[in-house]
């Protein structure tokens, strides 16, 4: 058993979600409320250690009104247990879950547990799988992916990710190093891609937002 997944994100026509100097200023008025709507229905938001280390975000509601309780627990995914202390995911906000790898340092752990809560699953990677199973007992049951790339492509290529939400901004900004909405070691063949099924398409402003259902994994 696993959290209901659902990755979202913007993107730039080209499928950038950031440029090779880290400007992710994608996102219209108009979507950022599309996504903090979403955030507001979550029980979770996850994100990787990455995002952590060059955005440092708050991952609450603030775009539309809310209350304390309407944030939902923020999941960093941090093999190594790099989180900074003074990083704005283990303020009091809301429940903060670091999960990392056998690897991290037990000194860094004790001192993560101070704001948070610490999930220890894998080896040298944090164990995905076992880590949304982890989620699910914590009564965790939907999830709401913001990546980054990296992150994107491990939850999609394991089978763990049932809907993918994007914002396709009227932009281009090209760049062989530029992030793209999936990265990692990526598929050898077009065969291999995951397949998705357009369930919803519509203008957010002047966002084009496109909503897919991993094949696979349909609600019945």
């Amino acid at each position: 058993m696993r959290p209901h997944v659902i990755l979202n994100a913007a993107m730039t026509l080209d499928g950038k979600i950031a440029t090779a100097s880290g400007s992710s200023e994608i996102s219209g008025v108009e979507d950022l409320k599309r996504v903090h709507h979403m955030r507001k229905e979550s029980d979770a938001i996850m994100v990787g250690i990455n995002t952590i280390l060059a955005d440092d975000p708050r991952l609450t509601v603030h775009k539309i009104p809310s209350k304390v309780e309407d944030n939902p627990t923020r999941i960093v995914v941090d093999s190594q247990g790099r989180t900074p202390l003074s990083s704005r995911i283990l303020n009091k906000d809301a429940p903060t879950i670091i999960a990392v790898s056998k690897l991290a340092s037990g000194g860094k752990v004790k001192k993560l547990k101070e704001n948070s809560e610490v999930i220890i699953c894998g080896e040298e990677r944090v164990d995905l799988v076992c880590l949304m199973e982890e989620l699910k007992l914590r009564g965790l049951d939907n999830l709401m992916l913001e990546g980054g790339s990296t992150l994107n492509f491990s939850m999609l290529s394991a089978g763990l990710v049932d809907e993918v939400r994007v914002a396709i901004a009227p932009m281009i900004v090209g760049g062989t190093h530029a992030k793209t909405l999936v990265d990692g070691e990526g598929f050898d063949l077009m065969k291999d891609a995951l397949k998705l099924t357009l369930n919803k398409s519509y203008l957010q402003g002047n966002d084009l937002i496109l909503e897919y259902t991993v094949k696979g994994h349909e609600i019945v």
